[in-house]
């Protein structure tokens, strides 16, 4: 199901159907402020699973992203120090996704994960969503390096290629190439993990 979206107006009954389709364990695909990713209610463990089964990755190994709306959330499932918060603040929302340790509020089948990549993307949509979901979403890029652009940035594309395997597919408009850039915040030392869209402010 292709669903259209503003990102500066979306549809507040629209927001609360897609977040009732979550709960309830359900996929979607949604536009971040990089690139479109596929997503589930992080407590959802099957979601969870068939997720990393469409990517063809393996749940123990993928590397898994909490979308959060705000910093106040994104602090209940990763510990974070006050020169790490600092950073954060600078930073987010933003087209980042930083590797923080895990807290014990992490679902028990993340347990096994000492670290949480946390997305506090610059995106009305998503932002609107996790606030009305109330946890974060459990999140994976669309984009593989082996892919057709076109089929991993146009909402219409994307539907035809992935419609029958979610939920939901949320049209945003035209959708980014360049993902996130990761931040490794677990180190003494802040490290860049990959160079994407997002220019850290140190």
């Amino acid at each position: 199901m292709l669903i259209k979206l503003y990102e500066d107006n979306p549809n507040a009954r629209v927001i609360r159907k897609i977040a009732n389709v979550l709960r309830e364990g359900g996929m979607i695909i949604y536009p971040t402020d990089t690139v479109y990713a596929i997503g589930c209610d992080i407590f959802h463990a099957r979601a969870v699973e068939k997720i990393c089964r469409l990517k063809n990755e393996d749940p123990r190994k993928a590397n898994l992203s909490f979308v959060c709306p705000d910093l106040s959330q994104m602090s209940e499932y990763a510990k974070v120090d006050n020169p790490t918060f600092k950073l954060l603040k600078r930073n987010l929302p933003g087209p980042f996704t930083f590797i923080l340790k895990g807290s014990n509020r992490l679902p028990r089948h993340f347990k096994e994960k000492s670290t949480v990549g946390i997305r506090v993307p610059d995106n009305g949509i998503v932002q609107a969503l996790v606030i009305e979901l109330g946890n974060p979403l459990m999140s994976m890029s669309l984009h593989d390096s082996a892919d057709q652009i076109e089929y991993t940035t146009d909402p219409e594309l994307i539907d035809e290629r992935y419609g029958n395997r979610v939920d939901m597919v949320i049209d945003g408009g035209i959708g980014g190439i360049v993902p996130s850039t990761i931040v490794d915040c677990t180190q003494d030392e802040i490290q860049i993990i990959r160079q994407g869209k997002g220019n850290l402010i140190l």
